[in-house]
């Protein structure tokens, strides 16, 4: 049955991000959807982002990076997730879900700039993020 889902999954393109970093301080406080393909592009983006921590080691002639940052939030408990990525006849499709704090859940007022970047397998053409509820 695990070989039947796995082929199904092959055959219809789909794609498994795998999380290389995320969190909820980005130095990117603007919305932004990336997808990094050289290793200038990383430095950049890794530079940008203004993490401390050594930048995730990806393997760039097989794999890409793709990532949302949701900009300034006015409180911490908002957060991003890639949650999938699908091949379609026009190119990559990359979705994604944005939360933010349930409704009378106190939360450290400090303001915030969640992210989430991922690899996937290399991939020449169009990539689309979704936004989830989002056509």
């Amino acid at each position: 049955m695990v070989l039947i889902v796995l082929t199904l999954l092959i055959v219809q393109g789909a794609q498994a991000p795998v999380t290389i970093a995320r969190g909820s301080a980005s130095g990117i406080e603007v919305a932004r959807e990336v997808v990094v393909r050289t290793p200038a592009e990383w430095d950049a983006l890794w530079g940008e982002h203004g993490d401390q921590r050594p930048r995730p080691a990806v393997d760039l002639s097989s794999q890409m990076v793709a990532a949302v940052f949701i900009g300034t939030r006015p409180t911490a408990g908002y957060t991003v997730e890639i949650t999938g990525a699908r091949v379609e006849p026009d190119g990559l499709v990359i979705d994604y879900e944005e939360r933010q704090p349930p409704p009378g859940v106190i939360v450290p007022q400090m303001l915030s700039a969640p992210y989430h970047m991922v690899t996937l397998p290399h991939r020449d053409g169009a990539v689309r993020f979704v936004k989830k509820g989002q056509p």
